[in-house]
């Protein structure tokens, strides 16, 4: 196999890691590059778009998560490259203007910090030998050493541990091997500190993972630990993907339940995105999250319409008195078409709520939540 048809295998590989880019927009989603290998896209301080080459450095791994098409006990095609040959071809593109970015991950090759000294390396020598001064995302392994974490720190502008469970009790019905609290909120927590405001690597971006439906966990835990991550860890971003049956092991829950099509899977984890938006730029807090009595978001409406729709005291709201944050609260409007509204009014009294900076499908959904 030659380092092409290598780069063309891991980089289908690295598709069930999302924790770099994604969207529900038609612009959002990854696309083939001309020779098979897949391109992600990545947002622009300036609103723009450009895309990032993403691939694992070796698909061969020890670990055993139950969830995993390369887990240690399956019989698939294995492969490997070398950190110079990752360096070679990342810069043909980037000369090539076809990526402006990297997004570098591996199955565990051996031990945690042999794999991150792989990817670590192929860093330093874009850094180092090509001069390379543009974006690195670097997958950090559970059970990292701290050692390891910093050189990956100094060399990355972001990086990411995949928690991949919402909490103890999951992980061990997916993974013998993983220790939930040391190997994996111990290095997030650690990476939180070392990045936090004032510390050297405070440029540096941490993000996060869940897989969902593999275990049997509930929205409404998945919502609390997003929260924490949130809050306690300051992450830059929380990522959902939807668990995918018959990837697994046969055992495990997600592969157990009887119900639950793929579409129902997207659904779910597309619900888990609005509610991250909600708690990212909307102001909402996890205990205002509605959830079913089993804990499910509700599936045939959006949660933040379901917050409205079971509180009818709160609307409807006048658009000429209300502040920014109410503004917030009612369907089809957000962060940028409340602020519009805001700036609308100081030229004058809003008369109609059909003169409100918006129409269409948004429109009609905030209607019956504004008045004037």
């Amino acid at each position: 196999m030659d380092t092409l048809d290598k780069l063309r295998l891991l980089s289908d590989a690295s598709r069930y890691d999302l924790a770099c880019a994604c969207g529900t927009k038609d612009g959002d989603h990854r696309k083939r590059g001309e020779d098979g290998t897949w391109l992600y896209p990545v947002s622009l301080a300036n609103g723009g778009k450009q895309t990032m080459l993403k691939t694992l450095m070796s698909n061969v791994c020890s670990s055993d998560c139950a969830y995993c098409p390369y887990r240690s006990t399956m019989d698939v095609r294995r492969c490997s490259l070398l950190p110079d040959e990752v360096a070679s071809i990342f810069m043909d593109y980037v000369r090539q203007r076809k990526v402006i970015g990297l997004f570098l991950s591996s199955g565990v090759v051996g031990t945690p910090d042999r794999t991150m000294e792989m990817l670590t390396s192929t860093a330093a020598i874009l850094r180092k030998k090509h001069a390379y001064r543009g974006h690195i995302h670097l997958k950090v392994i559970p059970g990292s050493s701290q050692a390891a974490i910093d050189t990956a720190l100094s060399l990355a502008n972001a990086v990411s541990v995949n928690i991949e469970t919402p909490g103890e009790k999951h992980c061990a019905k997916l993974s013998g091997k993983k220790r939930f609290i040391e190997d994996i909120i111990g290095s997030m927590q650690y990476i939180a500190r070392q990045t936090g405001k004032g510390m050297k690597h405070s440029r540096v971006r941490q993000s996060t993972q869940f897989i969902v439906g593999a275990s049997d966990e509930t929205d409404a835990e998945i919502v609390t630990y997003t929260s924490a991550l949130y809050r306690k860890l300051e992450l830059n971003r929380v990522y959902f993907s939807a668990y995918q049956r018959g990837l697994g092991r046969n055992d495990i829950p997600g592969e157990q339940m009887a119900s639950g099509t793929k579409e129902e899977g997207f659904l779910r984890e597309h619900r888990l995105y609005q509610v991250d938006f909600l708690l990212r730029k909307y102001g909402f807090q996890k205990d205002e999250i509605p959830f079913d009595a089993e804990g499910r978001l509700i599936r045939d409406r959006d949660p933040k319409r379901v917050w409205a729709d079971s509180h009818p005291d709160r609307f409807p709201i006048d658009v000429n008195t209300a502040t920014a944050f109410e503004l917030l609260r009612v369907p089809g409007i957000g962060p940028e078409t409340a602020n519009r509204i805001v700036n609308q009014r100081k030229t004058g009294r809003i008369n109609s709520v059909d003169h409100l900076p918006f129409k269409g499908k948004r429109l009609a959904d905030a209607r019956p939540f504004l008045k004037v």
